[in-house]
């Protein structure tokens, strides 16, 4: 098989899919109204991102791993998300998701979508309920920058033929490292220092942008 052209780096939530994971989890522990404000407040960039998921995360604590199952049935995939995997490794290139949510739902989800690459948080549970806590470093805006980088690196893809494609704050420095990036179905922020703007939320209107 011949080496990759090119590399699209997505965001999970808001973007590969249409949910927020987190919201979803903290609908089992009857506080999603109080996680998805926080939330909100992360992804336009008025708290720091790490002291915000871990906050967020403590509201968990108690929820049963059992609910996976039922957040999982919740997921719902972006429009668009299998025509651009499907394009991307047409063209030659890969495709990884990088992500402030969890490894727990997008172990499942990544695969399903034909995704090839993917790194995210990790919920510590004990005694079959999550602790409340983030188990090992934060996948914070540094955190996906430096994946972005790392996974162009070690398949010899030049930054300049990287895409990045996210909604929130913590999606700039992956959007400023890679050479070109996109906000989609963004906040007003990442809109002001994207590289292009994605209008309708559908993930084929990337197609035309891939080398």
């Amino acid at each position: 098989m011949p080496d990759p052209r090119f590399l699209v780096v997505l965001d999970a939530d808001s973007t590969l899919i249409r949910n927020e994971v987190i919201e979803l989890l903290a609908d089992e522990a009857g506080r999603g109204p109080e996680v998805a404000a926080a939330t909100e407040a992360a992804m336009r960039g008025e708290v720091d991102f790490a002291t915000s998921l871990r906050s967020r995360v403590a509201a968990l604590e108690g929820v049963p791993v059992t609910a996976f199952a039922r957040v999982l049935a919740r997921i719902e995939p972006t429009p668009g998300v299998h025509e651009l995997i499907h394009a991307v490794h047409a063209r030659g290139g890969r495709v990884g998701v990088v992500s402030g949510g969890f490894h727990e739902i997008l172990d499942t989800i990544a695969p399903d979508l034909g995704v090839d690459v993917w790194r995210a948080n990790r919920l510590a549970v004990r005694g079959g309920a999550l602790t409340g806590q983030v188990e090992g470093g934060i996948v914070d805006a540094a955190a996906k920058a430096f994946s972005l980088l790392e996974w162009a690196g070690a398949d010899a893809i030049p930054a300049s033929q990287t895409i990045a494609i996210g909604d929130g704050a913590n999606d700039l420095k992956m959007m400023d490292a890679a050479g070109l990036g996109l906000a989609f179905n963004a906040k007003p922020a990442v809109r002001a220092q994207a590289d292009l703007v994605i209008g309708p939320v559908d993930l084929r209107e990337v197609i035309p942008l891939l080398p």
